[in-house]
């Protein structure tokens, strides 16, 4: 039996009843904000259904060139003029007339703190790696952003959410900044030297918590009502760690609490197994209407649906969206067609991922409080882990496998597809017992994820989502390779640095050819740009440069730049380590 707890507001009570019963409503839930331009409302389904840009998130990033009344005005009367069906040609007039080019609210920002050789860069022995790796580090210069003051005072002409501080995006399409990206984006930053930007990007942050309550997914106005993997607590670690800024710390606690608190009340499920209750969390978005960065893909996959199903549908892409996996086979398992985006179940399942982010902060906010001298609260969120980490025991391990799954609240069972999260607890310390890393071993050997040479692919399912099969990403092999780093096993080790090996060379030999770093790789074919999803690969990459220099200033004394080990006759990772592992047979286990 699974109950998911009670939404606090009582018109998310209302509307889920009215949904409850059936009823056929297009206003079911609330939009994503309360922008009738950005959020929903006749203009944003005009525009987006046209399909002016081949990219729907390009309409929604423009500027407007006067108030928002006077656009919703002489919209109306436009709309009106044509019986509420405007010709192509004139809606794209109207939009050239009333909106200003994506980025404009925008300038390059070099960081004052930026250095031109960090000291890293001298722990890299393969000289052409620490040549890449001073390239990387350039970079920054080249994703930093400033928002102009214009965003300050005229917030409402901007989708743009106003940023005090300068800060590093992604790359590509994304402009802004993003919730959980930037955590791998501070681990390079730290690394390069540029603490004073990463304070100001965590001060952005913290600003936005007391302002909303949460981080939302990103720095738009369309992305508030929903959040990303809660990294917050983590950064702040990263930063304290480097700096040993106390003050920092001590005057923003309460903030970073706050935000602990908005996953508690607003995205906890309570799971019920052999008689005994456990609390966890999901990720939850209650709000309505496509995405408005997405609109007519999201519209136009709910045409197949009964008109009553489509706002849940619309909630479970939001869902997906902010777990950061959108989209994934991960959530649509268990629907009628598991191949099918309409299939998609988000809050209908606890990820083992987000459970490890929440129990690594609960640590971490404990050990913050006794530093600051509060015990009363270190000892609250000492409970807080204590109960997460029974809780992931209980319903999320797998003795047998070795690795913990999510649960499907629905079905009552975990899904036993691979998936690099499976592994989060082990890099998020989220475990007692030091022999689940060679479990872990183990389960990977047994998948056979040893014999992917260019990557840990997310998934080995192929739906034509990005985040599934053939494609890799940074962060995840950032999860499997210091997860299994934590073991005492000079072979589990081992197999942690060749998978490092593996990462750096696919993305080292990609820039060599290409001169630039990607969000994600295709790894079924040598190592190349990523595929699939809603959009085309982007370039940049804020969270793959700061895992190449994590791993580069990690094992940059053995990491090399030479033969890429796919280039051997295709067996797998486990022979390609065979010498390695038949010298360490010898050392103590």
């Amino acid at each position: 039996m699974v109950t998911a707890t009670v939404p606090r507001r009582t018109w998310e009570l209302h509307l889920l009843l009215l949904l409850g019963l059936g009823l056929k409503s297009q206003e079911a839930l609330p939009p994503p904000c309360a922008s009738q331009i950005y959020c929903h409302g006749e203009l944003l389904h005009q525009v987006q259904m046209a399909k002016l840009y081949p990219d729907d998130k390009q309409f929604v990033d423009m500027p407007l060139s006067t108030t928002p009344d006077q656009v919703l005005q002489n919209f109306k009367e436009l709309a009106e003029a044509h019986n509420h069906s405007i010709p192509w040609q004139q809606l794209q007039v109207f939009v050239q007339e009333h909106f200003q080019a994506v980025g404009q609210e925008l300038e390059p920002w070099i960081p004052g703190d930026w250095k031109d050789s960090p000291r890293f860069l001298q722990k890299i022995s393969d000289t052409k790696l620490r040549a890449w790796a001073e390239q990387l580090h350039q970079l920054w210069k080249k994703l930093g952003k400033k928002m102009k003051p214009e965003v300050l005072s005229h917030p409402e002409r901007f989708s743009l959410i106003y940023s005090e501080h300068p800060f590093v995006v992604p790359g590509g399409r994304f402009v802004e900044f993003y919730y959980w990206d930037s955590y791998w984006v501070m681990e390079g930053l730290l690394l390069s030297e540029m603490a004073e930007m990463v304070k100001g990007m965590l001060q952005n942050f913290l600003d936005l918590v007391k302002t909303y309550g949460h981080v939302p997914n990103g720095g738009r106005v369309y992305y508030l009502q929903r959040s990303q993997p809660p990294l917050l607590t983590l950064m702040m670690d990263l930063y304290v760690t480097h700096t040993n800024d106390t003050t920092f710390l001590q005057e923003n606690i309460e903030t970073l609490a706050l935000e602990l608190d908005f996953w508690t009340q607003n995205r906890s499920v309570s799971v019920r197994l052999e008689g005994e209750s456990y609390v966890l969390n999901r990720y939850y978005v209650p709000y309505g209407g496509p995405r408005p960065e997405s609109y007519s893909k999201d519209s136009e996959l709910a045409d197949a649906l009964p008109e009553g199903e489509r706002e849940a549908l619309w909630a479970e892409l939001k869902a997906g969206a902010e777990s950061g996996w959108d989209f994934s086979s991960r959530w649509l398992v268990g629907g009628p067609n598991p191949d099918l985006l309409s299939s998609i179940r988000t809050s209908k399942l606890v990820p083992v991922d987000l459970n490890a982010f929440l129990c690594r902060a609960e640590d971490l906010m404990s050990k913050f409080y006794s530093r600051l001298g509060n015990e009363s609260q270190a000892t609250k969120y000492r409970t807080s882990r204590a109960q997460r980490l029974a809780a992931l025991n209980a319903v999320l391990w797998d003795e047998e496998k070795g690795a913990w799954f999510d649960f499907d609240l629905e079905n009552s069972k975990k899904n036993q597809e691979f998936y690099p999260s499976n592994l989060t607890p082990l890099w998020a310390g989220c475990f007692s017992d030091p022999g689940v890393t060679d479990k872990a071993l183990k389960y990977l050997e047994d998948s056979q994820i040893l014999t992917y040479q260019y990557g840990i692919p997310t998934s080995l399912r192929e739906t034509g989502q990005q985040w599934d099969f053939p494609n890799a990403w940074a962060p995840l092999q950032d999860f499997v390779i210091r997860g299994l780093a934590k073991s005492p096993s000079p072979r589990t080790q081992e197999v942690a640095f060749q998978l490092a090996q593996n990462w750096i060379r696919t993305n080292f030999d990609v820039y060599s050819q290409r001169s630039a770093m990607y969000e994600k790789y295709d790894i079924s074919n040598g190592g190349q740009p990523g595929c699939g999803g809603e959009y085309e690969v982007q370039e940049g990459f804020g969270w793959t440069n700061g895992v190449a220099l994590m791993l580069l200033d990690r094992y940059g004394d053995r990491l090399s730049s030479g033969t890429q080990l796919a280039f051997l006759e295709p067996h797998c990772l486990a022979a390609a380590l065979l010498p390695n592992f038949l010298l360490l047979s010898l050392l103590p286990q």
